[in-house]
């Protein structure tokens, strides 16, 4: 039975998420993603008016009267959410962990789309699957999705982007819109990525803390992995030191930024300091500019 802190939790980033949805994601989800474009109907009878470039050649020839060929527009989308419920998301040093700034992420995009009638499935990962949730439509099921994310307790602690990527694969066969939403805080996921985004729409949403790219000046101060248990110490008084640390995290994060644009995977790039609204709205924005 899930305790009731959890419903009351997923019940107040429901409501929190829907009120965006309304008064700042209106519209926009719609204008980026239109679904798959044309789909074949029926055949009929050529009738006066008829687009003559819509004439059914092979048909007509057979019957003997000329027949068109009739499309309706296929509106229907299935949105896939990978997210990474490894151990370094139980981080955070500012208001949210960075694992409850993905599950509002994830509540936020999956209720715009529950409104237009699509899909949603989830994918949980660390460096195994942890849970499938398949695609289905209704605020019910979206609640459901919404509860894993925040709810679940994945059985082990590492990351294996790769192994999520693969099993979207092999589980999804339709194109699909994918949010992967991680701190990416691991590599040889590149050739995977590669290739997925060559059969779905795939869209990494990269959630960092700022203690992550710059450490102030506490004196001595113990670091430890949360996904492997290694304890580091480390002077912050060391002024060199901090800065080469500030800069390698700097080019971590560059380093990403340009292997993503350079296979045509947009990123949203949200901070657990920062309200996450103005980078999902800028994708948007630079989404529907491009399209």
């Amino acid at each position: 039975m899930i305790p009731k802190e959890i419903l009351k939790k997923v019940r107040q980033i429901q409501i929190r998420s829907s009120r965006l949805v309304n008064d700042v994601l209106a519209g926009e989800y719609v204008s980026v993603f239109k679904g798959r474009g044309m789909e074949f109907e029926e055949v009929r009878e050529y009738q006066v008016g008829d687009d003559i470039r819509t004439i059914d050649w092979n048909v007509t020839a057979r019957l003997g009267h000329p027949y068109i060929k009739r499309f309706a527009e296929e509106r229907e989308l299935t949105i896939m959410f990978l997210v990474d419920l490894s151990s370094s998301g139980e981080f955070g040093s500012v208001r949210q962990f960075k694992n409850e700034i993905a599950t509002e992420v994830c509540a936020l995009l999956a209720l715009s789309a529950v409104r237009n009638n699509d899909k949603v499935g989830l994918i949980l990962f660390t460096d195994k699957i942890e849970k499938f949730v398949p695609p289905k439509k209704g605020k019910t099921h979206v609640l459901r999705v919404i509860r894993e994310v925040l709810y679940f307790k994945p059985k082990s602690k590492g990351t294996d982007i790769s192994v999520a990527l693969e099993y979207l694969i092999k589980v999804t066969k339709r194109k699909s819109v994918c949010f992967l939403v991680s701190d990416f805080i691991t590599g040889g996921f590149e050739h995977t990525l590669r290739i997925t985004n060559k059969r779905h729409d795939m869209i990494a949403i990269s959630i960092t803390d700022p203690r992550e790219l710059e450490i102030t000046n506490v004196g001595f101060v113990e670091l430890e992995d949360a996904e492997t248990g290694e304890i580091t110490l480390i002077d912050t008084s060391d002024r060199k030191m901090m800065e080469k640390f500030n800069r390698f995290n700097l080019k971590n994060m560059q380093d990403r930024a340009r292997l993503f644009r350079s296979m045509g995977v947009d990123l949203i790039d949200v901070r657990t300091d920062i309200s996450y609204v103005e980078p999902i709205m800028k994708f948007f924005r630079m989404r529907e500019k491009r399209l």
